[in-house]
């Protein structure tokens, strides 16, 4: 693999950490601002739809200018953002610092994503695109832990101060390792914006919408979920996160692996035992060690979705991946901010903390169903294409005797 792709993985890691880091620290920036644990979830929330918007908006930006380039001012923009919320003196402020961040986020992933499979081979660019996005999996083990040990001991604005930093490292990996590859010829935003055309991207799209919103529905309440539910003290989280996040690494890795060479059957396996793992969790929570392990599997699950995913929009919109790959990033956390929205919905409505799990569940399972509808379209799609080749055939050679 290219050492390229440690660069990518290092902006991965600062944008992971600040990302998921929140959700540790969700009761003590409640505490902090004076609002309640909801109402603090929309820094998920908020985050989420800002990569959504962000996503196609930059990516559109970006046209004009080098790949290279764009990862650099992108990163430059994540390190603003979160400077922004380490230094806000009220939560409307932390929120604006957390959207301004986020708007980084799909187009770095969206990119880099393109750049990552451009320098490997056809065969390998699944693999690619995990390896990438192992800076995102490894901040869940790393990055994401120790941000919550440091929020919790000495302030949640010491740690987005050290994202920012993070940030600063991202963007010298990526001046100094990623190639300054030129910008496609002749592709053109309406080429960029015709994938959208494609049933099968837009299905892809979907499924990532509501396979990785399955995830976030249980992970966005984590915090509240495990001390008060499965009884672990606030200092646990930490190390649960650290549990998630070694699944993420594991899922990711495994993902990248099998989407080379089994693409479809790795998301129906994936994305069902996600939906199954998703609906025990609301048994298992209230157990300490079923809870861990629960959480285990559903980083590995959910993550196992995302290199396979990835790959199929961008094998959808070849010829001009870009915004769609970008859109995809968006997606996922579009996904993010649905769930995180319906968990706090059903916690508020008074169903309890685990109630997010059934959420979850649920649309994993929708998953599960387009995946199947896509792979049925796809099999409509190929026998129809080779019955015209096969009806014209005989046509061809009458002609061609003929002449």
């Amino acid at each position: 693999m290219p050492l390229a792709l440690l660069a990518l993985a290092i902006g991965a890691f600062g944008i992971g950490t600040t990302e998921f880091v929140i959700m540790g620290l969700l009761p003590e920036v409640a505490g902090d601002f004076g609002v309640s644990i909801p109402t603090a979830g929309f820094l998920v929330t908020g985050y989420a739809l800002g990569v959504v918007l962000g996503a196609p908006l930059m990516t559109v930006l970006g046209t004009k200018v080098s790949r290279k380039r764009m990862l650099m001012l992108l990163m430059g923009l994540f390190i603003v953002g979160n400077l922004l919320s380490a230094v806000a003196p009220a939560f409307a402020v932390m929120l604006i610092g957390r959207v301004v961040a986020s708007l980084a986020h799909g187009a770095f992933f969206g990119i880099g994503s393109v750049v990552a499979a451009d320098l490997v081979a056809p065969d390998k660019k699944a693999g690619a695109i995990a390896m990438m996005f192992t800076g995102l999996t490894v901040a869940n083990v790393v990055g994401v832990p120790l941000g919550t040990f440091v929020g919790q001991s000495v302030g949640w604005r010491v740690t987005f101060g050290i994202v920012a930093a993070l940030g600063v490292v991202g963007l010298a990996g990526v001046a100094k390792l990623v190639p300054d590859m030129p910008k496609q010829q002749g592709v053109r935003l309406r080429h960029e914006l015709a994938a959208f055309k494609n049933a099968q991207v837009l299905l892809a799209m979907a499924m990532t919408v509501l396979g990785f919103g399955g995830v976030f529905a249980a992970i966005t309440y984590i915090a509240p979920m495990m001390t008060h539910v499965a009884g672990f003290s606030d200092g646990s989280v930490t190390w649960l996160l650290v549990l998630f996040g070694l699944g993420m690494v594991g899922g990711n890795l495994i993902g990248g692996k099998y989407a080379d060479r089994a693409l479809m059957p790795m998301l129906y396996v994936s994305l069902g035992a996600l939906a199954l793992v998703l609906a025990l969790f609301t048994l298992t929570a209230q157990n300490k060690i079923l809870a861990a392990i629960t959480i285990a599997l559903i980083g590995a699950l959910g993550f196992a979705t995302v290199p396979p995913l990835q790959k199929r929009v961008l094998d959808q919109a070849h010829g001009a991946p870009t915004l769609a790959s970008a859109v995809n990033i968006g997606a996922f956390n579009l996904g993010n901010a649905l769930s995180a929205w319906l968990g706090g919905l059903v916690i508020g409505a008074g169903f309890g903390y685990t109630s997010p799990n059934w959420v979850g569940a649920a649309l994993a399972a929708a998953a599960l169903l387009l995946a199947f509808l896509s792979a049925a379209l796809e099999r409509r799609d190929g026998t129809a294409l080779s019955t015209v080749v096969t009806s014209t055939a005989p046509d061809e050679q009458r002609a061609a005797a003929h002449h």
